[in-house]
């Protein structure tokens, strides 16, 4: 039987994942989530940790007998059994619009009014074929919970917690029925707590978005006369204070690490105010000319 220790960040639903199939298998598992046994943004950077975990990600699992696992898959999988284990295609088909469309009202990414309405559809598309796929099944593999169940219910986790109100999912009651199971099944509530669904569908907050953005350094007012730096050694002080505040703030942001790749892409997508942006490109280069 496994066991070990899994770090990872408070509420980190890729680590809920593990952290339920060690519930169902029976593993040994130890959780450091909090200082002083793991600090997100500090232990992981530490020589020790980048060791065992080059990536530096979590989350991440070291076993008692060394072995160590750094992929979030791979960890629920290892640490389950065999009659639990199943397929999932939550990473592949859920994950990507999920993200796309939850992110901005989390005030993690900007908000794309094309994006969200394209990751609307492919999530519809999604739940029709649960819907139809748990017509004849309580589970979806097989009667028994499998891995398969734990990874698309964690996937879905914030779908139902955010944006899938009452209207949105009332023409698939299947998966409602089977989400529902999942997550008040004593194993899930162990790691999840209490999983209330949306009443209402959340809405992208500028303003939370522009105050879980890094703040920049206050610019001089127009007005003020410049100061005078110190001359000698005091001359340099202010600039090196200034490129070690950003290097320092730089350091301190987790975002980029709790992202997966697909996350990672969608984040990264330019924030424009050009109008234009969103429409695709037309024109195909070739020999450097446009045609």
């Amino acid at each position: 039987m496994a066991a070990g220790t899994l770090y990872t960040y408070p509420q980190n639903w890729r680590a809920s994942k593990a952290q339920i199939a060690a519930q169902y298998s029976g593993a040994c598992l130890k959780v450091a989530s909090s200082a002083p046994a793991f600090t997100f943004g500090q232990t992981n950077r530490t020589p020790a940790f980048l060791n065992n975990f080059p990536l530096g990600k979590v989350p991440a699992f070291q076993g008692d007998d060394g072995f160590c696992l750094f992929e979030r898959n791979a960890i629920a999988h290892y640490l389950s059994n065999e009659a639990l284990r199943g397929i999932s295609f939550a990473d592949a088909e859920i994950i990507p619009p999920a993200s796309a469309w939850v992110f901005p009202t989390l005030g993690i990414m900007q908000f794309n009014k094309q994006a969200t309405e394209q990751a609307k559809e492919e999530v519809k598309k999604v739940l029709s074929v649960l819907n139809h796929h748990l017509n004849t099944r309580t589970f979806l593999v097989g009667e028994p919970v499998s891995l398969a169940d734990i990874s698309v219910a964690c996937s879905m986790i914030w779908l139902f917690k955010q944006v899938l109100e009452p209207s949105f999912r009332q023409p698939f009651p299947n998966v409602t029925r089977w989400f529902q199971t999942c997550v008040n099944q004593p194993q899930f509530k162990t790691v999840l707590g209490e999983v209330k669904l949306c009443h209402k569908m959340a809405q992208f907050d500028p303003k939370k978005f522009s105050d879980m953005q890094p703040k920049k350094d206050s610019l001089p007012k127009k007005d003020a006369p410049p100061k005078k730096e110190k001359a000698g050694k005091e001359a340099g002080k202010p600039q090196e204070k200034k490129d070690k505040k950003k290097k320092e703030e730089k350091e301190a942001a987790p975002a980029e690490e709790e992202m997966d790749e697909c996350e990672a892409a969608l984040a990264s997508e330019p924030k424009t105010t050009d109008p234009f942006a969103h429409l695709p490109k037309s024109a195909v280069q070739t020999r450097g000319k446009t045609l």
